[in-house]
């Protein structure tokens, strides 16, 4: 596997020509999103870190 900078840092990306991975994130130009329904990049994901806050 390439060292891709768009790799959310999971070292498991796999991101097609039009910037989607296989997770179903996609590529803004900036940083990997959460697609919206029309299938663009919309606001980038949370954080893992900030997704488990407080779940300890």
């Amino acid at each position: 596997m390439t060292d891709d900078e768009r790799c959310c840092g999971t070292g498991t990306c796999m991101i097609d020509a039009q910037g989607r991975c296989w997770c179903g994130q996609q590529w803004n130009g900036d940083t990997m999103c959460a697609p919206t329904p029309d299938g663009q990049a919309g606001e980038p994901a949370p954080a893992v870190a900030d997704t488990q806050a407080g779940t300890e």
